[in-house]
């Protein structure tokens, strides 16, 4: 299973997802859906701007756990 840590770095650099989603050029209701893992694609350059926006690499932000469900 895929888990999306957007909160944990968000969080970490001090950012809303209205400020993410301004940075990032996609709607906080797009954003949202990822945040909560119920996205079912991300696409790379979509995953680019948001390691650009919050200075982190994909592997910060995505998460693989075989055991999860």
């Amino acid at each position: 299973m895929i888990i999306v840590n957007l909160d944990v770095m968000m969080a970490r650099r001090k950012m809303s997802l209205n400020e993410l989603s301004e940075r990032v050029g996609i709607t906080v209701a797009n954003l949202s859906i990822l945040k909560n893992g119920k996205a079912k694609a991300v696409r790379f350059s979509t995953l680019d701007a948001i390691c650009r926006a919050l200075d982190c690499t994909p592997g910060d932000i995505l998460e693989y756990r075989p055991d999860a469900e």
